[in-house]
């Protein structure tokens, strides 16, 4: 998951500078997210809320999902930076996937 996070700082360095306060700090703050949910989920103890933490992880993935498609859209980012986003998005939602299946 640091590598998503890693991946998207690198990615909003190739963002147009009036976008520092949108979509660069948005994908930001959504990466972050993902990794500090799942890691706040894992250290608690009831299913419950290990569940409640994972599934805003994989909610705020999404919402990173949406926002480099709009950068994509937007020309901001080129076809091969989203393959790479869309590549290390779907290793990060396979272990969210597979850390709920286990903890269902």
């Amino acid at each position: 998951m640091q590598e998503l996070v890693a991946l998207v700082y690198k990615l909003c360095k190739s963002l147009p500078e009036d976008e520092k306060y949108g979509l660069i700090s948005q994908m930001k703050r959504a990466a972050v997210s993902v990794l500090s949910n799942f890691v706040e989920g894992y250290l608690k103890s009831s299913k419950k809320e290990k569940l409640l933490y994972l599934e805003r992880s994989a909610t705020s993935l999404l919402e990173l999902e949406a926002q480099v498609e709009v950068c994509l859209v937007l020309g901001y980012l080129n076809e091969s930076d989203s393959q790479i986003f869309s590549q290390k998005k779907s290793e990060v939602g396979y272990l969210l996937h597979r850390y709920k299946s286990k903890i269902i």
